[in-house]
């Protein structure tokens, strides 16, 4: 039986990301008694500020192909490559009344989640992302999939420390 583009996108993806996962638990071995090794700190600091993540809350307005599934889920891939962020799952709902799509991308750093009214043409996008992950480099990617007339971006650091 032979994978959709978006299925075998998301082998691709997965089969990488367990590569990664494989190399991260190997470096992050519990330590042992003689030696004592910090766990990883997915915190970001830049411009002398420390804080979570990044999290993008994107409303698109007069967007197409929010009723396909299988489009959502490969533009949700393509962010996720493109910003450099882990999948952990993804899974989408489609609502029989009105063909809008719901769903969510688990990532290590995070997520994405999508909710569509494609009798409206909105779509409400949340992308929240950790690390070295750089979830702005999303937008392009949704805008050529979604096609919408207008995008409103808001960004907010998660996490601030004092």
């Amino acid at each position: 039986m032979a994978k959709s583009h978006a299925a075998q996108k998301r082998a691709d993806v997965v089969g990488l990301d367990l590569v990664r996962t494989a190399a991260a638990a190997t470096k992050s071995a519990p330590a042992t008694a003689t030696e004592s090794k910090p766990s990883p700190d997915y915190f970001i600091e830049r411009d002398g500020v420390r804080y979570a993540g990044h999290h993008l809350l994107i409303d698109m307005w007069g967007a197409s192909n929010l009723d396909n599934q299988l489009l959502i889920e490969e533009a949700l891939l393509e962010c996720i490559r493109v910003s450099g962020a882990t999948l952990l799952h993804i899974h989408l709902h489609e609502f029989q009344e009105n063909g809008g799509i719901s769903g969510v991308a688990v990532l290590a750093e995070s997520h994405i989640s999508i909710h569509t009214w494609p009798e409206r043409g909105y779509a409400a996008i949340d992308i929240f992302m950790c690390g070295a992950a750089q979830p702005l480099k999303s937008v392009p990617v949704l805008r050529r999939y979604f096609e919408p007339e207008t995008i409103q971006l808001g960004e907010q650091k998660r996490g601030l420390s004092e």
